[in-house]
């Protein structure tokens, strides 16, 4: 059968083992998503908004994440891990929560970077207008956030781009193992290998799906926002 039907089989007839690895995949890089936000964008908001000392420093340490390495992520988390590293006691290396620590690395720069860069953006005169009006401290930050919210989600967006298509350090800290680790990167990689050419494009159809169902979810969360009014 020609590979590129064979993989629209795979995908509408709800092959167990293609829909296993699909939900496995959403699954690690959505929790890794969460958490990243979390983590990233109260850091890269901080940042933006806030002058300090040695902030040229921090804000250097900050973009240089935007091109760490996934396979340095992968060998950094498989040696913290590890039997003999720090953390090597909760027994998490090939487990998902390994590729869910990894892709918390990797996306977590992406997107406090990207919301560094738009709340730097934000004029100072919305501060300033902001406090001569009575905003409080927090009322203040929340209005210089909603200035730059179209960014914000681009840096949401970006760091799930730099996630699920992401497999040398998943393949490193997860190890590719069947029922349990194998997401949709490793599996083309390992069906490609075989020469099981329906499965990779099956894997590689599914893939581009989610990246551009997300993408586009995120631009028309995007554009909601840009709508509603500032007061609401």
């Amino acid at each position: 059968m020609d590979p590129l039907l064979e993989a629209l089989r795979l995908i509408t007839s709800g092959d167990l083992y293609v829909w296993n690895v699909i939900i496995r995949s959403l699954r690690i890089s959505g929790t890794a998503l969460l958490l990243a936000v979390l983590l990233g964008l109260p850091i890269g908001a901080l940042v933006g908004l806030s002058r300090f000392r040695f902030r040229s420093g921090v804000v250097a340490v900050m973009n240089t994440g935007l091109a760490l390495p996934p396979v340095v992520v992968g060998l950094a988390v498989f040696l913290l891990l590890s039997r003999s590293g720090p953390l090597g006691a909760l027994d998490m290396l090939y487990t998902p929560w390994a590729m869910i620590l990894a892709q918390t690395v990797i996306a977590g720069p992406y997107i406090a970077a990207v919301a560094l860069a738009a709340t730097e953006s934000v004029p100072s005169e919305v501060r300033l207008q902001a406090r001569a009006l009575g905003a409080g401290r927090l009322q203040t930050v929340l209005l210089q956030l909603r200035e730059v919210r179209t960014s914000l989600v681009a840096a949401v967006a970006a760091g799930f781009g730099a996630i699920i298509s992401e497999v040398g350090a998943v393949m490193i800290v997860g190890g590719n193992i069947l029922g349990e680790t194998r997401v949709l990167t490793t599996a083309i990689v390992l069906e490609t290998g075989r020469g099981d050419l329906g499965v990779a494009i099956a894997m590689g159809i599914v893939l581009l799906a989610v990246a551009l169902y997300v993408n586009v979810l995120l631009l028309l969360l995007g554009r909601r926002t840009i709508r509603r009014p500032l007061s609401a």
